[in-house]
């Protein structure tokens, strides 16, 4: 005796698409924050460039800010040493921060992750 499965491929369906679709969000969002990652960099290199040139701090910070496509005011800068103990030759480091939350579309359930670069350069 043979059954109608008229509704077996509509449950299956149902069952396997919310996977489909926070494994397509999870694909979108890595990428979003891989983004953000490569322009924070970016925006780290440019800054530590004025620093090594002899800008002063409140100028790389302005600079960061201005160049940075996100909330600029989430943007963590930390710039050592400070511009008063800063010479030719010695090292100057900049430590840029931005948190980030990965699949946002889950709401509360987000995952929290903070994108960090940092780069170095000599004084001149």
């Amino acid at each position: 005796m043979m059954k109608k499965q008229d509704g077996q491929s509509l449950v299956e369906f149902a069952l396997v698409l919310p996977i489909l679709l926070m494994l397509v969000v999870g694909i979108f969002d890595f990428g979003r924050i891989i983004y953000t990652h490569l322009q924070l960099e970016l925006v780290t290199q440019e800054s530590v460039r004025l620093a090594g040139l002899g800008q002063s701090d409140v100028t790389v910070r302005d600079y960061a800010k201005n160049q940075f496509h996100g909330n600029a005011a989430e943007l963590g800068i930390t710039i050592t040493p400070t511009e008063t103990n800063r010479s030719s030759g010695q090292y100057v480091t900049i430590t840029m921060t931005y948190p980030e939350e990965f699949l946002q579309v889950l709401g509360g359930f987000a995952l929290p992750y903070t994108v960090t670069t940092s780069s170095t350069i000599r004084m001149e």
